[in-house]
């Protein structure tokens, strides 16, 4: 497994473990966080409705909002499983490196569960202490179908 592969299952691991500050800091600068309404069908996510479209500033207002204890969403807190396959590296050049990792996440709150299966599409940049997102997209199996909210991030 390549350094770019255990960095997508690093990521996915925080993200399990209730750890957003610290999955904030592998974003850049200018990082998004992108699902798709047409799923992998979707070219860009400004010329037609997104399920989510964040930069880091939306990302950290979302983080901000599931650490107040005056959240109602969050009572009884909500807690996150991915499962992912292997990545694949779909390109890789002296920039970074663009990955595709299928995966099947599951979310509970409460007695209620939500499962979604998907493929995410990482674009990283190399940075001084190895990688930084530059795009995390979520390509939802059946995006289009009605979905209740999620609470945390795919």
């Amino acid at each position: 497994m390549t350094q770019a592969q255990d960095f997508v299952a690093h990521e996915a691991a925080l993200l399990d473990a209730g750890r957003f500050d610290d999955w904030l800091a592998l974003f850049a600068e200018d990082g998004h966080y992108w699902v798709p309404l047409q799923g992998a069908a979707q070219a860009d996510p400004l010329s037609h409705n997104s399920i989510a479209y964040e930069d880091r500033l939306l990302l950290q207002l979302r983080i901000e909002r599931l650490k107040n204890p005056r959240a109602h969403s969050q009572h009884p807190r909500s807690h996150c499983q991915h499962v992912l396959q292997r990545s694949v590296i779909e390109h890789d050049d002296e920039r970074g490196f663009a990955l595709s990792t299928p995966f099947i996440y599951v979310e509970a709150r409460g007695e209620d569960q939500v499962l979604l299966a998907g493929t995410c599409r990482h674009l990283l940049v190399r940075h001084a202490e190895g990688f930084l997102i530059r795009q995390k997209r979520i390509d939802l199996l059946n995006a289009g179908r009605a979905l209740p909210a999620i609470q945390l991030f795919i």
